[in-house]
């Protein structure tokens, strides 16, 4: 179950905001190839803590077209919240990101996860959630999609981007098993929720002001 403490959602909140990152955050150039216009959609699934958060950021970024958040990791018959919550399915929390390649590449769409939407060097916690179930995890769909972020990540650290190594596991998409309707879009439908306040609104914000040129209300 979400577990909420105010203050300590804050205070972590607080230590993000005053630099998580060691150093400035470099643009992907070796998994960031130019967008080229395409009449099919692309889709990536992308855990990093709780679900409403990671959708209410990817919802504001240019050339999203979908989000929905579900379970990836697991089995189908434990696809469910209750189940998942108790931390023992393999599952992760997770958002399956429709986008369209031709106004936004994959490799930005791992930059917004790794410097947004969560942080990538804490293992299976965020904020004041704790358990596998809120691991940080790419569940890549194909081999390009596995070697893009591997590139990526051994990029961050050799930069030592993050005063700690990422964390974030590679895995391989099996299923992605959409979440109960309630959950979905979350963020939206509930915006005086007070953990959505504390702890998820400031991640918009953070991805309106780093960048800007990437921000769609």
């Amino acid at each position: 179950m979400r577990i909420l403490s105010l203050r300590l959602a804050v205070a972590t909140h607080l230590l993000v905001a005053v630099g998580l990152m060691a150093a400035s955050f470099p643009d992907p150039p070796s998994v960031n190839p130019p967008a080229a216009p395409s009449a099919n959609k692309a889709t990536v699934v992308l855990a990093g803590g709780c679900f409403w958060g990671m959708e209410g950021v990817f919802e504001h970024v240019k050339g999203v077209t979908d989000t929905q958040v579900g379970y990836a990791g697991g089995a189908k018959n434990t696809a469910h919240y209750e189940t998942v919550s108790e931390g023992n399915t393999g599952h992760a929390e997770s958002l399956k990101v429709t986008y369209d390649p031709s106004k936004i590449t994959y490799g930005q769409i791992l930059k917004i996860y790794f410097s947004v939407a969560h942080d990538p060097t804490t293992l299976n916690y965020q904020h004041n959630d704790h358990g596998t179930q809120y691991r940080s995890a790419i569940f890549y769909a194909d081999e390009d999609q596995k070697k893009l972020a591997e590139s990526y990540i051994a990029q961050l650290n050799e930069a030592h981007v993050f005063r700690n190594p990422i964390v974030t596991r590679l895995t391989p998409l099996e299923a992605f098993y959409p979440a109960e309707q309630y959950h979905q879009h979350y963020l939206d439908n509930n915006p005086t929720n007070p953990y959505i306040v504390n702890v998820d609104l400031p991640l918009i914000e953070s991805l309106k002001r780093q960048y800007p040129d990437l921000y769609k209300k």
